[in-house]
């Protein structure tokens, strides 16, 4: 049986550039590095980045992407830093709790959001979704 996220490997093109980016901008803990990777973390997060020269750099037009937490009093800051590296914001905040939607070099869809899943489910409930169900309820 699954217990949880075990780790998220993404293909990189210049491992130097993907290492800077999620070391030095984004602040994730630098592990280990070797010729084609590195290994980052934050707690409870592992990220592996892995060096493949042949992936395709230009970002899907599909929702897909991985959400970082961040305080309410660090989101506008972070924000700003990001801002000021002309990292690229690819969608607008359209769900509770605040976020920022921002691509990596290689393209990968990133978020920063405020908030959790209990604030999220609360948020629903407020306003639900089309359809949608709540389990706990039943």
């Amino acid at each position: 049986m699954l217990t949880g996220l075990n780790h998220l490997t993404l293909a990189v093109t210049d491992l130097n550039r993907s290492v800077a980016f999620y070391h030095d901008l984004l602040q994730l803990q630098l592990e280990a590095t070797w010729d084609t990777g590195a290994y980052l973390s934050l707690p409870g997060l592992w990220l592996c980045l892995s060096l493949d020269p042949l992936r395709n750099s230009e970002p899907a037009a599909e929702y897909t992407h991985f959400a970082f937490s961040i305080n309410a009093t660090d989101f506008p800051l972070f924000v700003e830093r990001l801002r000021s590296a002309d990292v690229r914001e690819w969608r607008d905040n359209r769900s509770e709790g605040a976020s920022f939607y921002f691509l990596d070099p290689d393209g990968h869809k990133l978020e920063a959001h405020v908030g959790d899943l209990a604030s999220r489910l609360a948020a629903c409930r407020e306003r639900p979704y089309a359809g949608m169900k709540f389990f706990d309820d039943l």
